[in-house]
């Protein structure tokens, strides 16, 4: 991946981290399973957005699901053991696979919950509307 020139700006300061992060985000978009949807529902006043990760989890059962929260990464993985030694296959379409999908999400972003119904996993996260601060900045005399 080539690198982003507009981050050597003189007027940004302190985004020295989205290149890493960009470059971890580009790395884990390779992978296509399990495919999943990203929608924005209208959460209440006081959540503000409300974002919902939906994952086609269609085999997994809740213990072989893990959603973890990880510095500033929502971390999702599935494994499946092939416990299936005393079945016989007559064609096999539907392997038992491992998967770990990785979101990098925003400064701020919540995770309310998770839940798994009818093959779907889904992960709701909050934006909740940023606070407008406004500081002023006293202006000490050089003399």
């Amino acid at each position: 991946m080539s690198r982003i020139p507009g981050f050597s700006s003189p007027f940004l300061l302190g985004f020295d981290e989205i290149e890493r992060v960009l470059d971890r985000v580009s790395k884990a978009a390779n992978d296509g399973y399990p495919p999943y949807n990203i929608e924005r529902l209208h959460g209440s006043d006081r959540e503000g957005d409300v974002l919902r990760i939906t994952l086609a989890v269609a085999g997994f059962t809740r213990d072989q699901l893990e959603v973890t929260l990880e510095e500033s990464q929502l971390v999702i993985r599935g494994r499946q053991s092939d416990d299936d030694k005393g079945r016989q296959y007559l064609h096999r379409g539907i392997a038992a696979r491992q998967f770990q999908r990785m979101f990098v999400l925003a400064e701020g972003i919540e995770v309310i919950g998770a839940e798994l119904k009818d093959g779907l996993l889904s992960v709701d996260l909050a934006r909740p509307e940023p606070e407008r601060i406004i500081r002023r900045i006293d202006i000490a005399s050089g003399d």
